[in-house]
């Protein structure tokens, strides 16, 4: 995409000299000899007492190093206060001086990016509190009027009350999981068991089981999960003895979570497709998953990955109610094969890529 004019295109940012500390250092010292040796001379000359050329000297150099002094522990004292704020849960303080252009300046900007990161891992914590409370009150509290109905015998306790009380515990349950999951994912302590297997039989599976399941959780009108049997799944694996090098559990996480995010939102008896392709290196794989639905805006498709976003556009009448979490999920499980994942450009409908590494790429 071309700049419009006016904004800088094709003009280089200047690129600002670095000077060191040391550099500044030692300026100061060569400065302060040439003061005292200039002195000297003009006392030679002028027949000056050397005492007072001394005393001139020694105020000169110390007014000299006073304002340098000045000029580097002042930031110094800047980033002490922003740090002990720091250390007492105010990240909103940042520290001037991120422009200078020596070492100091290199530490204001560290400082303040860490600020930067700490804010929003604080922003993401309280969010993610919030979230959780709201997710969990919803089923608790449909679990618990159905209880009390029962025990105040209003209602009887009859299969069909019960069904509403197991879909409200399996939602409870799905997302203890869930959130399990993500726990596992932030301490760092789930293993990536990869191997190598058939791509077009594995996937006919998965797509075998998001069915098998559809159709259960229709009959028992459960959520959390889609429950719509009318959107037909397509599978697409070219060549059809493609292989690839993954872990098949964290894999099924993401095709699973993709196939019910592409449900939720495909039109009445719409289409999903889940295309697979060699990808450049051996035993990767480029895994493509389509819907027919209204797709999603290009402001937002960074935000879908994110925890607890639900994104818009379920089909008319069809209730999305999931957590969130799925497209965050399958975010992890790519991440920790060292792939990538993003919506993609389509000419209808969403399409999110995958891209697999035939081996998994060494994690920091």
């Amino acid at each position: 995409m071309s700049r419009p004019r006016g904004q800088g295109a094709g003009r280089p940012r200047p690129v600002k000299a670095k000077i060191s500390i040391k550099t500044k250092l030692g300026t100061l010292v060569v400065v302060s000899v040439f003061i005292t040796t200039g002195l000297l001379l003009v006392a030679l000359e002028t027949s000056t007492e050397l005492r007072f050329i001394t005393v001139f000297s020694v105020i000169a150099t110390l007014l000299i190093t006073q304002f340098v002094a000045h000029g580097l522990t002042a930031p110094l004292d800047e980033m002490n206060r922003v740090a002990r704020g720091i250390s007492h849960g105010d990240f909103t303080r940042r520290v001037r001086g991120a422009d200078r252009r020596d070492e100091l300046g290199d530490l204001a900007c560290t400082i303040n990016r860490m600020a930067d990161d700490l804010e929003a891992v604080d922003r993401h914590r309280k969010e993610l509190v919030a979230n959780v409370s709201h997710e969990l009150r919803t089923p608790i509290a449909a679990l618990r009027a159905v209880l009390e109905n029962v025990v105040d015998g209003v209602s009887a306790a009859d299969p069909e009350t019960m069904r509403t009380a197991l879909k409200q515990t399996e939602r409870l349950g799905r997302l203890v999981e869930t959130l399990l999951d993500l726990s596992r994912l932030d301490n760092g302590v789930v293993p990536l068991r990869a191997r190598r297997f058939e791509v077009w039989p594995y996937l006919s599976g998965v797509l075998k089981e998001a069915n098998l399941a559809a159709g259960r959780r229709a009959l028992a009108s459960g959520s959390g999960h889609h429950t719509r049997t009318d959107v037909h799944l397509h599978l697409d694996v070219s060549p059809p003895e493609l292989t690839a090098h993954a872990d098949a559990e964290r894999l099924h996480q993401v095709v699973a979570n993709l196939i019910d995010n592409a449900v939720k939102h495909s039109p009445p008896h719409g289409r999903v497709t889940v295309r697979a392709r060699r990808g450049e290196s051996p035993e990767s794989l480029d895994l493509e998953v389509v819907d027919e639905g209204p797709g999603i805006p290009e402001p937002q498709r960074r935000q879908v990955f994110e925890r607890f976003n639900r994104g818009g556009g379920a089909a008319p009448g069809k209730g999305d109610g999931g957590t969130g979490l799925g497209l965050a999920i399958a975010r992890w499980a790519v991440d920790l094969h060292g792939g990538r994942i993003g919506v993609a450009e389509s000419a209808r409908g969403c399409r999110i890529l995958v891209t697999l590494p035939g081996v998994p790429s060494p994690r920091p």
